[in-house]
């Protein structure tokens, strides 16, 4: 079982970290949130969690690297929901960060976790249900200080319309979320146009 892996950054994108340890080179899938947090970095050092899909015609290894422990619990935790896939639960780590999602969890904010791409009504209830009092009793929402202040809600439409156009002008849907969603969180009563403005200006 590997716990991290400690190299250099040979390659990154939004969705991809390769790392070179020993003279070898290991792809990580990893999250919007580790994908910020190790930007411009040499060497870097993920958290892994290893996942072998078997059955079909060949069986599949897959690393996933969190900048974090405690993403990475907040990971191992939601694939544990019935309807949660591992792209699902990437998706939740990409679109709010490990402490907004507990502070989302710890005050049943469906909302916020349907405003995800893929998450409807059902799943966000079983994930709040399923994993409030899991995501106490393992110290992650201390280690993080989650507060008990409700998250920001955003104004889904609002945001899919932005992320839509943006999308259409050739950027990345998911880079497009997280630049929106931050640009909503500050300021929910921005309309469509400004906050594709301001993304314009954000989006690397």
């Amino acid at each position: 079982m590997i716990e991290y892996i400690r190299g250099e950054l040979t390659e990154l994108t939004p969705a991809l970290a390769v790392l070179e340890a020993a003279g070898v080179g290991y792809g990580l899938n990893i999250s919007l949130n580790t994908y910020s947090a190790i930007q411009g970095k040499k060497e870097v050092k993920l958290y892994v969690h290893e996942s072998l899909v078997t059955g079909g015609r060949d069986d599949n290894f897959t690393f996933y690297g969190f900048f974090s422990k405690q993403e990475r619990e907040l990971y191992r935790l939601l694939i544990t929901v019935s309807g949660v896939g591992a792209n699902t639960a990437r998706m939740i780590l990409s679109t709010l960060s490990p402490a907004e999602l507990c502070n989302v969890i710890a005050n049943g904010d469906e909302r916020m976790l349907k405003a995800v791409k893929g998450i409807g009504l059902k799943t966000a209830q079983r994930i709040i249900v399923d994993l409030r009092d899991k995501i106490v009793s393992s110290g992650i929402a201390t280690e993080l200080h989650v507060s008990s202040e409700p998250a920001t809600a955003v104004d889904a439409s609002i945001r899919d319309e932005a992320v839509s156009a943006l999308t259409m002008l050739g950027f990345s849907p998911a880079p497009s979320a997280k630049v929106v969603e931050g640009i909503l969180k500050s300021d929910p009563s921005l309309p469509v146009e400004q906050v594709v403005k301001l993304a314009l200006k954000q989006i690397k």
